[in-house]
C-alpha cells in the first residue's frame, strides 16, 4: 500500500487541528466535513480553470475562488452564504454537491483561516490516493463521533476490502450499491481494479464515468459520497452524477449491474413519520408494493435483499452485509431465503463478530450469492459458512478489525476456483471455522434458517480463560442494545395498529 507523503501528512495534521478548533465553536465533524467539501470543490475547480487544464466550468465569475480569498469579515460571510445558495441551483455534480448547502462556520475569521489553509495547497497536483486518504480519514472520524449518528453510514474499511477481494471486480463491468453511504465500496472496487489490471484508454474512461451506480437518500451523506468519489478520480467536475437521491426500494432498477457490494442500513422497519389529528407525531410502517418482489413486507432489510436480486444481471454477483434477523426470521424472511436459495447460488456466508460497527448491538453477516437464469431446480447446491464470530472479540478502540484478521477467510473462499474449497471443520476438529452445508440440510432446518453455529462458545465453558472485563462489558452492552432495538420495533409496531 502506498505510504502517505510527508507533505500530505502535514496537510492531514493541519486539517485535523483546524477541525478541533471549530469543535470549540460547536461545529461538529459532519458540519466541518460539509464546509471542507464546498471549499475543496471550489479550489479544485479554480485549479482546473487554469493552465495546463484551461477548462471552462459552470461556476459564475463572481463566485470564483479568488472572490473568497479577497474578502474578509462580515463581507466574506455574506458572500459565502450567497455563493452556497446560488451554486445549489447549478447542474451536474456542481449543483448536487451544493444543493441545500448552508454556512455552518459563523465566525468569519475562522472561515477565512480555513479558506487560507485550502488555498496554500495545489490539490490537483497531489496524488489521488493522498487526497482520498485525507478525506476518508475525516469521514472515519465523523463516524466515530457517536452523537452525530454518522457511524451508520460507515462500513469498516477492512470488511469492505475483504468483500471486494472475494468478488474481484473486473474492468468494463458495472458495480451497484443501493445504499452507498459515503461511497466506501465504490472506492475499494476502484482501487482493486486499478491495482490488479493494466487499463487501456477505453477501460479507464469506463471506470471513471460508467462503472458505478448508487443510491443515497440522506442529502448530507450523498454530498460526501459525491465529493469522496470526485477526489478519488471517479466522475468529473462537470459530469453527470451517478448517485441518485431516490429511495432505491420504491421502484424496479432502471438498469441491472454486474456486481453489487452493499451494506444496507440497519433498522428493521421502513416507516414514515406524520402528525395525527391530535397533533402528535406517529410512525406508520412503509410497505413497498413491487411486482418484482417475492413478498410484500415492511422489513427494510428483507426488501433490500429482494431489491438487490432485481438489480443483478442474470450472471451478476453480490456481496451484502445483512443482520442476523435476515437469516432466521419466519414468514416473509423464510420465503425470501427459500427463493434466494432457488434462484441464485447462495454459496457463502461470513458470520461477523460484534464490536466492528459504529452502530452498537449489531450482529451481522456477509452473504455472497451469484444470480442465475430461470431454472426448475434450485441453483444453490451447498452453502459454505465461515464463523468469524464465536470466540472472536473486536472493539473499535482496543482491537479493531484489520484486513489481516480476514485473510484466512479470503484464502478459504478460494476465489480462483470455488470447487477446490476444503472444510477446516471435521469431527476431529470441531472448532474449524469453515464448514459446508448441503441444500437439503438447509431446507430441512426450521424456517430454512441460515443462522448456523457449531463452535462451542468458550466463554460459557472455560471460567479460567474469560475475556477481559471490558470485553465482557462490551458484549453485555451489545446484547442489551440489540434487545432494546428489537423491543423498540415491537412497541412501534403495536402503536401503529
Amino acid at each position: 500500500m502506498k505510504e502517505i507523503s510527508n507533505n500530505t501528512n502535514s496537510i492531514v495534521s493541519k486539517v485535523w487541528a483546524f477541525c478541533n478548533t471549530l469543535r470549540d465553536d460547536g461545529v461538529g465533524y459532519g458540519d466541518y466535513l460539509e464546509q471542507l467539501t464546498y471549499l475543496l470543490f471550489l479550489k479544485m475547480a479554480d485549479e482546473y480553470s487554469k493552465p495546463p487544464y484551461n477548462r471552462k466550468l459552470e461556476i459564475p465569475k463572481k463566485y470564483s475562488w479568488d472572490s473568497l480569498t479577497e474578502k474578509k469579515g462580515a463581507e466574506l460571510e455574506v458572500h459565502y452564504t450567497n455563493l452556497l445558495r446560488d451554486l445549489g441551483q447549478g447542474k451536474g455534480i456542481l449543483g448536487q454537491i451544493f444543493t441545500k448547502s448552508q454556512n455552518k462556520i459563523q465566525d468569519p475569521a475562522k472561515l477565512s483561516k480555513l479558506i487560507d489553509m485550502i488555498d496554500k495547497e495545489n490539490w490537483l497536483m497531489m496524488g489521488v490516493k493522498d487526497k482520498g486518504d485525507i478525506y476518508e480519514g475525516i469521514l472515519e472520524k465523523n463516524a466515530e463521533d457517536t452523537k452525530s449518528g454518522a457511524g451508520q453510514y460507515f462500513t469498516p474499511r477492512a470488511l469492505i476490502k475483504c468483500m471486494v477481494e472475494c468478488l474481484r471486480p473486473e474492468p468494463m463491468k458495472t458495480i451497484g450499491d443501493p445504499a452507498c453511504g459515503t461511497g466506501g465500496f465504490f472506492l475499494a472496487a476502484y482501487d482493486f481494479i486499478t491495482e490488479n489490471h493494466k487499463l487501456d484508454k477505453e477501460q479507464n474512461k469506463f471506470l471513471k464515468y460508467s462503472t458505478f451506480y448508487g443510491n443515497e437518500i440522506v442529502a448530507s451523506t450523498r454530498r460526501l459520497a459525491l465529493m469522496n468519489l470526485f477526489l478519488h478520480n471517479i466522475g468529473d467536475i462537470d459530469s453527470d452524477n451517478f448517485i441518485s437521491s431516490a429511495d432505491a426500494l420504491i421502484a424496479s432498477p432502471s438498469k441491472t449491474v454486474d456486481y453489487i457490494l452493499a451494506n444496507p442500513p440497519f433498522g428493521k422497519k421502513s416507516s414514515m413519520t406524520f402528525t395525527n389529528e391530535e397533533g402528535e407525531q406517529e410512525k406508520e410502517d412503509l410497505t413497498y408494493n413491487r411486482q418484482d418482489f417475492w413478498v410484500t413486507t415492511s422489513n427494510k432489510q428483507l426488501n433490500f435483499v429482494q431489491h438487490i436480486k432485481t438489480m443483478l444481471k442474470s450472471d451478476g454477483q453480490a456481496a451484502v452485509v445483512l443482520p442476523d434477523n435476515v437469516l432466521f426470521e419466519g414468514g416473509a424472511g423464510e420465503t425470501i431465503r427459500k427463493k434466494l436459495l432457488e434462484t441464485t447460488d447462495l454459496h457463502t456466508i461470513l458470520r461477523l463478530p460484534t464490536g466492528i460497527f459504529y452502530a452498537n448491538g449489531v450482529k451481522a453477516n456477509v452473504l455472497f450469492f451469484d444470480n442465475k437464469p430461470a431454472s426448475k431446480n434450485p441453483w444453490t447446491k451447498e452453502v459454505w459458512v465461515y464463523d468469524y464470530r464465536t470466540n472472536i472479540h473486536h472493539t473499535l478502540k482496543k482491537n479493531r478489525l484489520q484486513l489481516d484478521n480476514l485473510k484466512d477467510f479470503i484464502s478459504c473462499y478460494s476465489t480462483s476456483n470455488r470447487k477446490k474449497r476444503k472444510e477446516t471443520w471435521s469431527e476431529s476438529n470441531p472448532d474449524g471455522r469453515w464448514r459446508k452445508f448441503s441444500y437439503d440440510e438447509i431446507i430441512k432446518r426450521d424456517k430454512t434458517s441460515l443462522d448456523i453455529t457449531w463452535i462451542k462458545d468458550k466463554s460459557l465453558a472455560d471460567l479460567d480463560n474469560l475475556p477481559d472485563p471490558d470485553e465482557i462489558a462490551n458484549d453485555i452492552l451489545e446484547n442489551l442494545e440489540s434487545a432494546t432495538e428489537s423491543l423498540r420495533t415491537i412497541i412501534m409496531s403495536l402503536n401503529s395498529k
